[in-house]
């Protein structure tokens, strides 16, 4: 596992290390690790592994939202104007949006709190919205949305601050699979188009092998790392990829690293 043994300095390359972290909680429940992890700037990363393994936990300590009991958590970033904090967007498994305002007064709430002006929010928010698939529905209210839309949004909130690392914690979980297949095209398309880093969080085999160029393994609580499975393919992904031998021999070798922390229990 070198990627995560990589020691983290400036212009190395890095987008996040985690050295030797630990979070225990109150209770004394240790939620993870140690665990270490590197993750390169401009990589798609997911985090795969069972319930409470400590996946959503190790996306909050990289988001600064929490603070690890031992251990390192940094983050490269450089601060701009439409950049608050470490230049990072979560997207969470609920789209989480304010019921009482419009969509585009969602997507603008990152950079109102960071007190850009509104002229200049106005343009950021625009194309926030057209990246997602949504311009057309700036004034639109999250109750005439479907789930998907309101998860487009969501991601927009996410993308309107220009953020390096894009935090994503189980965003489609929610989903029909029609509605997740076409949200993870696009996700792809973004990546490809903006070339973020990006840190995603799933419990589907078939969803990270599709996704990501590294699958990241965990194992049960508390979470470490059990395997690392680079995913290596030709071209774009797409359909074609979706039905080739390749993803499938990908996926039965993720699976095959999931399984023990299942206890026997099938991991697809």
């Amino acid at each position: 596992m070198q990627d995560s043994a990589a020691a983290f300095e400036p212009g190395a390359g890095l987008a996040v290390s985690l050295r030797g972290v630990t979070k225990a909680y109150d209770s004394r429940v240790i939620a993870l690790g140690p665990l270490d992890l590197a993750v390169r700037k401009g990589e798609f990363v997911s985090l795969l592994g069972p319930s409470g393994c400590g996946k959503s936990t190790a996306l909050r300590l990289i988001a600064g939202l929490s603070a690890p009991t031992s251990g390192s958590v940094q983050v490269s970033h450089h601060q701009g104007e439409l950049r608050p904090g470490h230049a990072i967007g979560f997207v969470f498994q609920e789209p989480t949006l304010m019921p009482w305002t419009s969509v585009g007064e969602n997507v603008r709430l990152p950079l109102k709190l960071a007190g850009v002006p509104a002229a200049k929010a106005d343009a950021h928010v625009v194309e926030a919205l057209e990246r997602v698939g949504l311009a057309d529905f700036a004034e639109a209210y999250p109750h005439e949305l479907s789930g998907g839309m309101k998860m487009r949004v969501s991601l927009a909130r996410a993308l309107v601050t220009d953020p390096e690392i894009l935090l994503m914690d189980e965003p489609f979980a929610a989903l029909d699979e029609i509605t997740r297949f076409r949200l993870n095209n696009d996700l792809l398309a973004l990546w490809r188009d903006l070339r973020k880093t990006v840190i995603f969080v799933t419990h589907s085999v078939l969803e990270s092998v599709y996704l990501s160029q590294r699958v990241v393994v965990m194992t049960a609580r508390p979470g470490r790392i059990g395997a690392e499975i680079a995913i290596e393919t030709p071209g774009e992904r797409g359909e074609n990829f979706r039905a080739s031998q390749a993803y499938f021999s990908y996926c039965r070798r993720v699976s095959d690293a999931l399984a023990p922390s299942y206890s026997g229990r099938a991991a697809l």
